[in-house]
């Protein structure tokens, strides 16, 4: 199961990031992280970038509402993603 905590203004999930893959997608559960694959490399951001990109068309909120809490630099991050519901997270995916 995920690792999601609902807080005041939405949810923080988290992420396992798999930079350099063949496309972008939500690969699905690992060890109690959504992993997510992204085609870019992680350098100056762009992976951070992408996985916003991927998780804002995947559950249907702007970028802007979500926000990379930790792990700037590493694979593994937890995920602010405002204006939802566990409930409809879970529904998305």
């Amino acid at each position: 199961m995920i690792n999601i905590r609902e807080v005041e203004d939405g949810i923080v999930v988290s992420v396992k990031v798999q930079p350099n893959a063949s496309k972008d997608r939500v690969v699905g559960e690992h060890a109690d992280q959504l992993k997510i694959a992204v085609t870019v490399a992680p350098e100056k951001g762009k992976a951070n970038k992408a996985v916003i990109k991927v998780l804002s068309k995947l559950l249907d909120v702007k970028s802007s509402d979500i926000e990379i809490l930790s792990g700037e630099t590493s694979r593994e991050k937890k995920v602010l993603i405002r204006n939802i519901s566990e409930e409809d997270f879970n529904r998305a995916i």
